[in-house]
Order: structure tokens, then sequence, then C-alpha cells
């Protein structure tokens, strides 16, 4: 699967909501793909440090798009579990979210993802999930 391949996933299968972050696949693999999510207003706490919010659905949106690249194409993953750490403020132009699939079964994918500011590269969250595939 190709960065477009997967850009293209994103404009044909997840919500409205989750394109206005933004996100644009700039790595992939079988095994991990790299998102880059722009930083502005929209996406702004208190402080103008970038919303956790934001960040719980990048490293999602990005494991998704790791189990796709993974299965090799679009499949219908359904999260069961996300659990995300929040390890310092987010700022800058954009964040760079980084997900693998660590292991992929016949039944669920389970990933993991490191996020990162563009700018610094200073780690500003990390986050695992599992996902079912039907």
């Amino acid at each position: 699967m190709t960065p477009a391949d997967a850009q293209q996933l994103l404009q044909d299968y997840f919500a409205d909501w989750v394109r206005a972050l933004k996100p644009e696949v700039t790595a992939t693999s079988p095994e991990e793909v790299t998102v880059r999510m722009p930083l502005g207003p929209h996406l702004a706490r208190v402080g103008g440090i970038v919303s956790g919010q934001a960040l719980a659905a990048l490293a999602d949106t990005s494991m998704v798009l790791a189990a796709c690249a993974h299965a090799g194409g679009f499949r219908p993953f359904a999260t069961t579990d996300l659990h995300t750490q929040f390890l310092r403020p987010g700022t800058g132009t954009a964040i760079l979210c980084r997900a693998l699939v660590v292991r992929a079964g016949k039944a669920l994918v389970f990933a993991r993802a490191e996020m990162t500011e563009e700018d610094s590269g200073k780690l500003v969250a990390t986050a695992t999930a599992t996902f079912f595939a039907p």
C-alpha cells in the first residue's frame, strides 16, 4: 500500500470529522504508517497546545491505517480498546504519528503509536490499541 492508497482510504472510509483533522499519510510499509496532522487554532486548547482528543483520534486513525496496510487494503476494523498516554504538551506546526502493527491474528490486531512534534522531534504521546477484524 502506498501513501496515496492510504490517503484514499481516509477519503473513502473515514468520518468527516476525522478528515477535518487534515491527516496526511507520509509513509507506509506492510507493518507501519506515518501520518502528519497539521496544527492550528481549530485543534488548540487553553494555552495553545494540541487537544488530547485530537491526539487520540490521530493515533486511532493511524493505527487503523497501519492495520489496513498490513492486511494489504481496506478492512472494516473496529477499535475494541484504545489507551493513550499524554506525555507533554504538543505545539509547533504539526504532529507526526508513527503507527505500527505489533501482532495481527485472525480476529484481533494489536498496534501501537508514537506521536512527536514535527519541529522539535519531542515525544508528545503514545497509544496502544486492539482492533477486531471481522
